[in-house]
């Protein structure tokens, strides 16, 4: 089956991914080899780059497997998008002087999304659990008429 919505999102969060790292090149072609250097603005990278890694495999594994049970659906592709979008203007905040509506608001829709999808995985395994009967399923015997 394919899964579009987390196709299109792991698809985002490799080039989020790529583009973070190469955010650290110049420092690295710097001489800046290992760790910061004591240079803020390799912190900062560093950190964005931790940050983006640390939250994106849980969005990706909720939103895989809400796709698989219940499909693509406008609110999965909205919610993938706005985890997109706070995952490009966390790391763009900062490198800006905190505080900034980049990060914050970055951070914020970040905790967000990954509240809706853990909820909204809790509601689809509970669901399933309550379809199922506590001692499997009922057999109706039919007896022949006549």
């Amino acid at each position: 089956m394919l899964l579009p919505v987390t196709l299109v999102l792991a698809a985002a969060c490799g080039l989020i991914n790529l583009w973070l790292g190469l955010r650290l090149v110049r420092g690295r072609m710097q001489g800046v080899m290992i760790g910061d250097g004591g240079r803020p603005e390799m912190l900062a990278g560093m950190r964005a780059h931790a940050n983006f890694v640390e939250n994106a495999p849980f969005v990706l594994i909720l939103t895989g497997l809400i796709e698989l049970a219940r499909g693509p659906s406008l609110p999965l592709w909205v919610l993938t998008a706005v985890f997109v979008l706070a995952r490009v203007a966390h790391p763009i905040g900062m490198l800006r002087a905190s505080p900034n509506g980049f990060r914050a608001g970055g951070a914020l829709a970040t905790w967000t999304v990954t509240a809706i999808l853990a909820g909204w995985a809790l509601v689809i395994a509970y669901q399933a659990n309550m379809a199922v009967p506590p001692h499997g399923p009922a057999i109706e015997i039919v007896t022949p008429k006549g």
